[in-house]
């Protein structure tokens, strides 16, 4: 039995690269999930959750209910943070970006080494890590704000090799790709990598389908399953849809945003055109 979800954060109106993920998504599942990744309130809005059904109803796309709303789900993501606290892999970290930043650009400048880049921009320097407690302590009471992080060498030391399922191919993690990550804010009890490990062990995904953008965060997801003894899932990262220059889709590109389309006189059997299905 395969079972698939369509995650889309509600920042913005979907345009066409979300539609090909929820189409691609539900053809390749026997049960579909929907789920609402709001962990940015800063940026969600109430308008773009309700544009999401509508958008997805409109091109006939049916989904199996209850939806959850990660903003409804930080007792389960606090849990899993605690999991991993309790084994010793998470510490805060005090830095700002541009200590960060200024940390990285000193450790390139070393005769005998460059920094590290990863997909995500340069890999934090482990700054942090190895603060005293006392140090750290003092640092909290100084009000000063801070996320946690997970020890990746370490995590990655406990749990040994890991692997992944892409396509029916079997792929070696590289669990350190991303060095030590940001699980937690000081008010959010998860960043996405460890929200998205715990949503879709809740939701049974037995299928991760989604961009290709995103296979890079398999293999730091897959630590993470490890530590947490979550299922692992196959995966399945699919071609992007790109505009006439080559670059992704986004939510600032309003004229390919479905709701424009549609108010243009699209029809559903437009957009799957479009999109080659």
């Amino acid at each position: 039995m395969s079972v698939t979800r369509f995650a889309p954060s509600p920042t913005g109106y979907l345009h066409l690269g979300h539609a090909f993920a929820a189409i691609v998504a539900r053809e390749n599942g026997e049960h579909f999930h929907l789920r609402i990744e709001d962990l940015d309130q800063g940026r969600v809005r109430e308008e773009y959750i309700a544009a999401i059904f509508e958008d997805l109803r409109w091109l006939d796309l049916s989904w199996e209910e209850p939806v959850p709303r990660q903003s409804a789900r930080m007792a389960a993501y606090r849990a899993a943070l605690e999991t991993l606290a309790a084994e010793g892999l998470v510490y805060p970290c005090f830095c700002t970006r541009k200590e960060i930043a200024e940390e990285i650009a000193r450790a390139g400048e070393a005769p005998h080494g460059e920094a590290q880049h990863g997909e995500e921009g340069p890999l934090y320097p482990g700054t942090c890590r190895t603060l005293s407690q006392h140090a750290r302590e003092e640092a909290a009471a100084e009000g000063k704000p801070y996320v946690q992080r997970l020890d990746a060498a370490r995590a990655a030391a406990m749990v040994g090799p890991l692997s992944f399922i892409e396509y029916g191919n079997l792929c070696v993690a590289d669990p350190t790709r991303f060095g030590d990550i940001v699980l937690a804010r000081k008010d959010v009890p998860a960043a996405y990598h460890l929200a998205v490990v715990v949503d879709d062990a809740f939701q049974g995904v037995t299928l991760v389908t989604r961009g290709e953008d995103l296979l890079p965060a398999t293999h730091v997801q897959r630590l993470l399953q490890a530590l947490l003894a979550l299922p692992e899932p196959h995966y399945a990262h699919h071609r992007l849809i790109l505009d006439d220059s080559g670059r992704k889709f986004s939510k600032r590109d309003q004229v390919v945003t479905l709701r424009a389309l549609r108010a243009a006189g699209a029809t559903p059997q437009d957009i799957f055109a479009r999109l080659g299905l």
